[in-house]
């Protein structure tokens, strides 16, 4: 069952975020664009109000919220009911899926990336953007899940969970993007991302579908 109430109830307050923290969302976007292909028809899993899918001019998405929907489609994104398990597109539709801080939503992984790996055609990739549960982000809103209704259901992966899941789902070639250095709450400025992870608390991986 989707983990949707906090967000139906809260849609204005998940969007103002962006611009209170908008040094941390830029270092986030900037992460994404070193690994999203810049070219082929994409498709966001958890596309939410469309923060991410609009910068990257993704106008495919899935989303279970219905006012983070509307939020999306405002933004110009073809926003489309669904969740992650259960994709509504047929096999091998887009050239890549783009998931941003949805893992730790989704109720079965293996599923939605096996879902992920469906919709996706041969050559194409997964680029998955998370909090990586043992850094000091990670550590921080598990301390402290029990205060926000966003986190409060959320499942935190480590990076090296989330590299298992992705090839036991069949993906391969995993390149890693990290950023966001500061301590919580920490960040003024955006923060350049830099190749690898295990230093930066908000990690990109990029998979390839052979």
């Amino acid at each position: 069952m989707a983990r949707t109430r906090a967000f139906d109830e809260n849609t204005e307050r998940y969007d103002a975020w962006f611009e209170r923290h908008a040094a941390l969302y830029e270092s986030e976007v900037a992460a994404v664009r070193g690994l999203l292909p810049a070219e082929g028809a994409g498709l966001e899993v958890g596309v939410g109000t469309g923060r991410f899918a609009e910068p990257f001019g993704i106008v495919h998405g899935v989303e279970p919220s219905a006012p983070m929907r509307e939020a999306a489609r405002a933004r110009g994104i073809d926003a489309v009911d669904g969740v992650a398990e259960r994709l509504p597109y047929p096999d091998a539709s887009f050239d890549f899926v783009l998931m941003v801080t949805t893992i730790c939503f989704v109720d079965d992984v293996a599923a939605a990336l096996a879902e992920a790996f469906r919709v996706i055609r041969p050559g194409g990739c997964i680029v998955i953007g998370f909090v990586d549960r043992e850094s000091p982000l990670g550590r921080h809103y598990l301390a402290h899940k029990d205060e926000s209704p966003f986190y409060k259901d959320a499942d935190f992966f480590s990076t090296e969970e989330v590299s298992r899941h992705l090839e036991e789902a069949g993906f391969t070639d995993l390149v890693f993007r990290q950023t966001v250095f500061t301590a919580p709450g920490g960040a003024e400025e955006v923060e350049e991302p830099e190749e690898g992870h295990g230093r930066g608390s908000f990690v990109v991986v990029r998979a390839m579908k052979p």
